[in-house]
C-alpha cells in the first residue's frame, strides 16, 4: 500500500471547506511518492474552486505524519539524477502547490509531526497541535540532509533555533516548547481538537473568501525578504541550482548505511 490523501468537501455541512487526510496505514502517514503527487493535484484542485474557503490538512489515525516512506528509498536515493527529481519535482511540486494556495490552510496536528509532517505543517496559515504532539526532523540518523529548499522552508517557518536543533541534533520537541516558539497557533488537549478544528474552519468559512484570497497573496509578498538579506533567503535556490550539487551524496557509504539500518531495525554505525 503506497498511502493517499482523502478528500472531503463541505466538512459539518461548512460550505467551503476542505478536509484532506493524509492516510498511510502502519506508517504514521508517512508520504510516499504517489502521496506527494496526489498532494500537488489536490491543492491545485483546491486553487481552483473559487468555492473554497478554508482547507483543513490532517493525518490519520491519530497522527499527523512521519516523514517520508523510508521503504521506497532504496529504489531511487542511491542515484543523484533521481534523488534529485524526487526532492526538486515531486517533494517540492506538492509543497509549492500549497505554498501557491490562496485559500487559508489549518494544519491539524496530533501524534508524530516529522520530516515531511514538519514541511507540510510549515505551508499552513494556523497550525493547531495537542500538548501531546511531537516535532522533529531526525533525518540525520538516516544519514542524509533535508533537501535545500525543504530546509529553508523549515527555517523559515519553524525559526532557525528549532531548525539547527532538529537537523544538527536530532532534537524532538513537545508542542508546549512549538507553541513557545511560535511554530503553533493553538495548542489543545486531545479530546478539543476535532471541535477547536472546526470551530477555526466555521470562523474562516464565515469571512469573506475574496479578502481572504487577496490577504495570502498579500502576505506572500509583505514575509519576502528585503534587499539586505535576499540573497540569504534565496540560498536554497541557488544550492539547488549550482554547480555543487546539493545531492552528490546520493550513493554514499553514510547514505546507504542509514537507510540500510532503518530498514534493518538497527543503529548506524557512521
Amino acid at each position: 500500500m503506497a498511502g493517499g490523501i482523502s478528500i472531503e468537501r463541505h466538512v459539518g455541512g461548512m460550505q467551503g471547506v476542505w478536509a484532506l487526510t493524509l492516510t498511510h496505514t502502519g506508517k504514521f502517514n508517512a508520504m510516499s511518492r504517489s502521496m506527494w503527487a496526489e498532494l500537488k493535484s489536490v491543492m491545485q484542485a483546491v486553487q481552483a474552486d473559487s468555492q473554497a474557503r478554508c482547507v483543513l490538512v490532517r493525518g490519520d489515525g491519530g497522527h499527523f505524519c512521519a516523514g517520508g516512506d523510508i521503504a521506497e528509498y532504496p529504489s531511487f536515493r542511491f542515484d543523484a539524477d533521481a534523488l534529485r527529481h524526487f526532492h526538486e519535482q515531486e517533494v517540492w511540486g506538492g509543497l509549492q502547490a500549497m505554498l501557491d494556495c490562496d485559500v487559508p490552510l489549518v494544519a491539524v496536528i496530533e501524534g508524530n509531526c516529522m520530516g515531511a509532517g514538519m514541511e507540510i505543517a510549515s505551508c499552513c496559515d494556523i497550525r493547531l497541535a495537542t500538548d501531546s504532539a511531537r516535532f522533529g526532523a531526525p533525518i540525520a540518523r538516516l544519514g542524509f540532509p533535508m533537501a535545500p529548499r525543504e530546509a529553508g522552508l523549515v527555517g523559515r517557518v519553524a525559526g532557525a533555533t528549532v531548525a539547527r536543533a532538529m537537523l544538527l541534533a536530532a532534537e524532538i520537541f513537545e508542542a508546549p516548547a512549538m507553541l513557545g516558539h511560535s511554530f503553533l497557533t493553538r495548542m489543545v488537549s486531545p479530546s478539543e481538537l476535532d471541535a477547536a478544528a472546526r470551530e477555526w474552519a466555521g470562523r474562516m468559512a464565515g469571512l469573506a473568501p475574496q479578502a481572504a484570497r487577496l490577504n495570502k497573496q498579500t502576505l506572500r509578498e509583505s514575509f519576502r525578504p528585503s534587499a539586505q538579506v535576499e540573497y540569504a533567503q534565496e540560498a536554497p535556490d541557488l544550492i539547488a541550482n549550482n554547480a555543487s550539487d546539493p545531492y552528490a551524496y546520493a550513493d554514499s557509504p553514510e547514505h546507504r548505511e542509514g537507510i540500510s539500518a532503518f530498514l534493518d531495525k538497527r543503529k548506524p554505525a557512521f
